[in-house]
């Protein structure tokens, strides 16, 4: 089969696309006949050796993926053979063939496209969690999602209108702000606008707003809370940025804020019921219409360095995927 390789950690041009042996799955495993892999920002620094979490070398960058399984290792009950399922792991989604464990492996719904399935998982779990799990999002609530047009961004829009959030979106181009506003944002501000922080107190009459979503860190945090409500919640969801913000505890204390970390890896690892609770609610939304990932555009699996570049350029918005003809 055909995987991609990270023989040390460098840029994605110099990945190696390798003819590798077929793998077996092993007790408790299924192996899925990969259609679609969905690409994360988080991609790129794995690839670098600069992301929290590192798989040994050599390595297959992707964590989420959807197909059919193929084979079942011993020990695995409730799947069988030609299933359709999605499935999340640390990484070995840019590939032909990929081993998943059955806990992290999930059916998805007959009219759901491979495509959507592998864009579903990592983004909408992780705004479902941020703004039910950790947040308590109330209807009525004002929520500003910061960089709304990316793929946990349009994740984080759809949950918070189907939750009866009052929106407010942020993102860099004028072509990406008119997608928020066609997702159901209220308002969308660029955030290249220093003023935008002033805008939002003005949107919401001067009470600010209620939750705070932020993937991008860096000055969008820092101007964050300059126009969060009393008793607001800010949630951390990464940084992608760049540069990881700090915060005054004497803003914390005189506004009665929260600072919230929302790290989807840490609940598969400790918390691995929560990925099924929170997907069957998932699907009832996207069943019900609510919700539907946004793909900007599919590459094959030989055009991964072409897609990963496109991610990095902030060119894309929503999710990019990868399609392979195992």
């Amino acid at each position: 089969m055909k995987a991609w390789r990270v023989n040390e950690w460098c840029e994605p041009e110099q990945m190696k696309l390798e003819e590798l042996p077929l793998p077996e799955p092993g007790p408790g495993e299924v192996r899925i006949r990969n259609r679609a892999a969905a690409l994360n920002f988080f991609d790129i620094l794995m690839i670098q050796g600069k992301y929290q979490d590192q798989p040994p070398l050599p390595s297959t960058p992707g964590s989420e993926f959807a197909s059919t399984i193929d084979a079942i290792g011993t020990g695995v009950t409730g799947f069988s053979i030609d299933d359709r399922v999605q499935a999340t792991i640390s990484s070995g989604g840019y590939a032909q063939y990929v081993l998943a464990p059955a806990g992290r492996t999930l059916r998805i719904p007959d009219k759901m496209s491979f495509e959507a399935a592998a864009a579903m998982l990592v983004i909408y779990q992780t705004s479902f969690l941020a703004l039910t799990h950790r947040t308590r999002l109330r209807a009525g609530e004002w929520l500003l999602i910061h960089a709304a047009a990316g793929g946990v961004g349009l994740a984080a829009l759809q949950i918070g209108k189907a939750l009866g959030a009052r929106l407010i979106a942020t993102a860099g181009s004028e072509e990406k702000l008119e997608i928020c506003l066609a997702q159901g944002a209220e308002r969308a501000l660029n955030y290249c606008d220093k003023g935008w922080a002033e805008e939002v107190m003005k949107i919401t009459s001067g009470h600010g707003v209620d939750v705070i979503y932020d993937p991008v860190g860096g000055d969008i945090f820092d101007l964050s809370s300059k126009c969060i409500a009393p008793e607001g919640r800010l949630l951390v969801v990464g940084f992608a940025g760049g540069r990881i913000p700090t915060i005054a505890a004497n803003r914390i204390l005189l506004k009665n804020i929260s600072v919230i970390g929302c790290y989807f890896g840490l609940y598969l690892a400790h918390h691995p019921p929560l990925l099924a609770e929170a997907q069957a609610e998932l699907f009832r939304m996207y069943e019900a219409g609510q919700i539907n990932p946004v793909i900007w555009r599919t590459y094959p699996l030989a055009d991964a360095v072409a897609a990963l570049r496109a991610l990095a350029g902030r060119q894309t918005y929503g999710k990019v995927v990868l399609t392979t003809d195992a």
